[in-house]
């Protein structure tokens, strides 16, 4: 017995797990050593030498196979990739008579994760209170995450609130539940608690649920405390960590700070640290040091993959580097990096923003796969950005024959017509989205102050504040008159009077949440908005004049990059 136990601990390949099995076998020990049996089906489901084809192949030979046994195979079930085989096999095992225990369900429950198998969950939910393992902490823990991956926040929050006791696990769980469930704002607020209430200490995982909350506000006074904890705590040890906190500082608008961390960075720097870098500056519109860091990264010896080169194509993109994102776009297939969908779609948005409409238009017929939805919205975005009504009109077809639903390929048809006065067929374009049912997604801003954020829609007077900051905005708007500025009201889809145009576009959300901002920070003090859409031509011009006559730092992030406004620039150099 001892000797077969070391020849099992000694198996390197799945011919050794065969050879013991048929010993078993052939000596007729295989039904009366099950722990020998449970090892053998443990190795050929779990560990790196698994077959689990061959595991179930020795289970179906058990007689009457032990707890221990099954799940050994469920928990090889929902690590693979079918876990929904997991499920139905704790289905068979709960109508068997062999009884689940706390192991059973909580490898169970990881295959609901897996599979986002809501119904399911709930099920072995009911199952855990009635068989009585409500107090098992890690089965709680497993549970807790299987609702915060399906999407049910409130049964998540409901278990963390019931258990009598927690682990860092638990508290991890929701509050990346929360992070990745669009609640950061709770996300945060949860890890305060957890290390100032609890007393309790992060580990590697909290952080990382924490930033990416923060990363999603654009929150960086709660990023940078979780930065601080980080360092005194020595989670940067973690390449992981450090690569979170390079992702949180770009996204909340502070690139020279992600710069800062990526050059001390204490442990090594991997793929994804390069990759997550030569991103940010693409987002901040500095072309030129993410290429650097692109040549940078293959002279220390690692190798670029596909993110790496869509990280530098998005930069070439945004700084409006063409020849260089051609170049590198062409260089890819000889570097032995296949180009996929997000490549191509990039090159055509840098084309297409050059004015390059035919060659853009070329690119996306000489694909080698379908050209997707994205693509062609791209280039219905060049066609109004310089004003081609039939390149418009022909990629508005094509993603109509293709199904798209989005309102925004009807709002740039518009935007196209209504730049020409055709108001008959931006009329037309908008019976057409009645008849389809589709609605404007609304634009809507929001910024941070005193850790607290306040969200802006169009028109806005919902705030408490709002006579203040209409107030403000109208002093705003006159003051950069007198700077010269006047209102871009071919922005402005509808036949009114331009009177009319101008004050639909002074009440846009980002003009509203920069004026509260003004109204409420002291002078100096950058103010940061964070957008949902695209920032309009007449917003950047107007938030351009307010940093250079209120002499503030005003960061804003669209759906696409940043755009860091100060004396009178933008980090874009009006080019996006």
């Amino acid at each position: 017995m001892a000797n077969l136990e070391s020849l099992l601990q000694k198996c390197t390949s799945l011919a050794h797990i065969k050879q013991l099995q048929s010993h078993l076998l052939t000596s007729g020990k295989f039904q009366f050593y099950p722990s020998l049996t449970t090892k053998l089906i443990e190795l050929s489901a779990l560990s790196p030498i698994a077959d689990l084809s061959h595991a179930i192949t020795l289970f179906h030979q058990l007689r009457k196979p032990s707890t221990n046994q099954w799940n050994a195979v469920v928990r090889g079930l929902a690590q693979s990739l079918q876990p929904t085989q997991a499920i139905s096999w704790y289905k068979t095992m709960s109508q068997a008579s062999q009884k689940v225990d706390a192991l059973t369900c909580s490898f169970a429950l990881k295959a609901c994760a897996r599979a986002l198998a809501f119904s399911e969950a709930m099920q072995i939910h009911s199952q855990i209170v009635r068989f009585g393992f409500g107090v098992d902490v890690l089965l709680q823990t497993t549970l807790l995450d299987v609702y915060a991956k399906v999407g049910d926040l409130g049964f998540a929050q409901k278990v963390f609130d019931e258990m009598s006791e927690r682990d860092i696990a638990s508290w991890n769980a929701l509050i990346a539940g929360l992070a990745q469930g669009s609640r950061p704002t709770e996300a945060i607020a949860l890890f305060k608690r957890m290390s100032e209430e609890e007393g309790l200490k992060p580990n590697e995982v909290t952080v990382l649920g924490a930033l990416s909350a923060c990363s999603q506000l654009g929150g960086v006074k709660g990023g940078e405390r979780i930065h601080v904890c980080i360092m005194e705590e020595k989670l940067d040890m973690h390449v992981i960590v450090c690569n979170a906190v390079i992702d949180m500082y770009a996204k909340c608008g502070f690139v020279d700070k992600a710069y800062w961390v990526f050059k001390n960075m204490k442990c090594g720097k991997n793929l994804i640290t390069w990759n997550t870098v030569i991103m940010a500056f693409a987002m901040h519109g500095d072309g030129d040091k993410a290429l650097e860091l692109f040549g940078e990264m293959a002279k220390s010896g690692v190798c670029p993959d596909a993110v790496s080169y869509l990280a530098a194509l998005c930069a070439c993109n945004h700084a409006g580097l063409v020849e260089d994102g051609v170049r590198l776009f062409n260089s890819m297939e000889v570097q032995g990096v296949s180009p996929n969908v997000k490549h191509y779609g990039t090159v055509v948005d840098l084309l297409g923003r050059a004015g390059r409409l035919q060659e853009a238009y070329q690119i996306i017929n000489s694909m080698p796969m379908f050209a997707d939805v994205v693509l062609w919205q791209t280039l219905l975005g060049a066609s109004k950005t310089y004003g081609n009504v039939e390149m418009a009109e022909m990629a508005s077809r094509k993603l109509v024959e293709m199904g798209s639903k989005g309102c925004g390929d009807f709002v740039l048809l518009s935007n196209v017509y209504a730049a020409h006065e055709r108001w008959d067929d931006v009329g037309r374009v908008r019976e057409a989205m009645k008849r389809r049912d589709v609605k404007k997604i609304p634009g809507f801003g929001y910024i941070e102050v005193d850790g607290v954020i306040h969200k802006f829609v169009n028109g806005d007077q919902s705030h408490v504040k709002w006579r203040e900051i209409y107030a403000k905005l109208d002093e705003i708007m006159l003051r950069v008159k007198a700077y010269g500025y006047v209102a871009k009201t071919n922005n402005v889809l509808h036949d009114i009077g331009e009177e009319e145009k101008e004050n639909a576009l002074s009440y846009h959300c980002e003009k509203l949440a920069v004026a509260f901002g003004l109204i409420s920070t002291s002078e100096g003090t950058p103010i940061q908005v964070i957008k949902n859409l695209r920032i309009c031509d007449d917003c950047h011009a107007v938030i351009k004049l307010i940093s250079k006559i209120y002499n503030r730092e005003i960061i804003v992030r669209d759906r696409a990059r940043f755009h860091r406004f100060k004396e009178g620039c933008c980090s874009c150099r009006d080019y996006w």
